[in-house]
């Protein structure tokens, strides 16, 4: 009997990208503060009383994104009061807008709510067309999800075999 094994198989996860971007961004809470930012809250407490995040957690979150460099902290003050800070993305958590985006997108295919999604992406300005997450090669080309193949790449480690 010739049993295939996965090519898969044969390449080790303990440098994983997905393991790695999990660390960050894989607990309940991370990408609801990041969803609260991309829409502009920005101030601890309406982050904390809009997702509804408890205070110890919020804090936490904001200071691991704060360390991994996904937002920075901003200094203001109201009149009469203390200086304070509003949180900003930087560049590094701009760039998961597009996962945000395929997260709506996700939800509002497979988890649709009768009448309608609470939250569409949409392009600013005169155009406020429906903005949608693509898969695309450097080639141009749209394949769907079974075209398109996850390969080693040049940090991949072959697998310690058992035993």
């Amino acid at each position: 009997m010739n049993e295939q094994v996965p090519e898969a198989m044969r390449w080790s996860t303990e440098n994983c990208t997905i393991s790695r971007t999990m660390e960050i961004l894989g607990d309940k809470w991370t990408f609801h503060v990041l969803r609260e930012l991309f829409v502009g809250v920005r101030r601890f407490e309406d982050i904390r009383t809009r997702a509804g995040v408890p205070r110890q957690v919020l804090t936490d979150r904001l200071a691991a994104l704060i360390e991994r460099g996904l937002i920075r902290r901003h200094p203001y003050r109201l009149p009469g009061q203390r200086e304070r800070y509003e949180y900003r993305l930087t560049q590094a958590g701009l760039d998961l807008y597009p996962v945000l985006v395929a997260m709506i997108q996700w939800g509002d295919q497979h988890l649709p709510l009768d009448g309608g999604p609470p939250i569409e992406s949409r392009h600013r300005g005169d155009c406020d067309a429906h903005v949608t997450v693509v898969l695309r090669c450097e080639a141009g080309h749209e394949p769907t999800p079974r075209e398109v193949a996850l390969r080693p790449g040049p940090t991949a480690k072959p697998r310690a075999l058992a035993g």
